[in-house]
């Protein structure tokens, strides 16, 4: 059957304006959901922005303790308030005075007897106690108005902390309130070996992305390291890192330099600073850092969602 000339007319004007109905509505939903992304992010920001709160992680052995320590003192130095908190229950000598100590509550060597657990269990388990009352520690960091910053110490065992539900909620918890940054610690003497180098760069880049808040590399130790120009370099320059795998003739070195190809956007937009935990060299430029963080921190934020 013939369509008259009307007729035709009139059913591509009904098409168009089912088109541009569609469109229209499609126009809303994205405004919509702009709208409530906005809100998201308004949901993310922490209620306190004035407070940094500064989430110390490294592998053992790397200085993390003795950098609390010295962190304090700086921190003093400058006039400045801060809260220190412990979450590592096996530490013998914290070297500084926590503002709140894990060790109060939770008995370390009890949860490893009582629970027949090994070290790293028995760490583990008490890192999920002290999640169970994060309620109160939230309250309890929530009424501090005055504190320029608040520094978590967290165990010596890293997977223990930062691969762990209770590390997650404890992290999400802190991050609800201030604005955090994770103070990623390398041990520079270390990291003299280009695999060594690589395997703390990818597990802090891994680090970044689970925890989904910024992170700053801090390269500790240099007052003893020999190779901290060279771990500097190996940052800044990529090719220079590839000639270094290149002198070592072994499958690890081949396999590392492989992998390191995934960290050049990484060591583009990284922060780093290198820093003595002994001789306080490096700490004021470590918490220039972290200002210009906290004053870039939705950005920051957000770019890591």
């Amino acid at each position: 059957m013939e369509i008259k000339g009307e007729d035709k007319t009139q059913n591509d004007i009904n098409k168009l304006d089912k088109i541009f109905k569609e469109k229209d509505k499609e126009a809303k939903m994205e405004i919509e959901n702009e709208n409530k992304n906005k809100e998201n992010i308004k949901l993310r920001l922490p209620k306190n922005m004035k407070t940094l709160n500064l989430i110390v992680l490294g592998m053992a052995g790397s200085g993390k303790t003795t950098f609390v320590q010295k962190l304090e003192e700086e921190i003093a130095e400058k006039n400045k308030e801060s809260y220190l908190i412990n979450l590592d229950p096996a530490v013998m000598d914290t070297l500084y005075e926590p503002n709140l100590d894990i060790k109060d509550t939770i008995k370390y060597k009890e949860v490893m007897t009582s629970n027949n657990l090994g070290p790293n269990g028995a760490i583990l388990t008490s890192l999920n106690l002290f999640s169970t009352n994060i309620d109160k520690v939230v309250s309890i960091l929530e009424n501090k108005k005055d504190l320029d910053y608040v520094v978590v110490d967290t165990p010596g065992q890293l997977e223990v902390f930062s691969w762990s539900a209770s590390g997650k909620l404890i992290t999400d918890s802190f991050s609800l309130i201030f604005p955090s940054i994770l103070i990623y610690i390398i041990d520079v003497p270390r990291c003299n070996n280009p695999n060594t180098f690589s395997s703390n760069m990818l597990y802090a880049l891994s680090i970044m992305y689970k925890m989904k808040l910024p992170l700053v590399l801090v390269f500790n130790k240099v007052d003893i390291a020999k190779n901290n120009n060279q771990v500097i370099e190996w940052v800044k320059d990529y090719q220079s890192l590839q000639d270094a795998f290149k002198k070592k003739e072994d499958f690890i070195s081949s396999f590392s330099s492989s992998l390191s190809l995934l960290l050049v956007e990484f060591y583009k937009t990284i922060k780093y600073c290198s820093v003595s935990s002994k001789t306080g060299q490096g700490f004021n430029e470590l918490l220039n850092i972290c200002e210009e963080i906290r004053i870039k921190y939705k950005d920051e934020v957000i770019d890591t969602q």
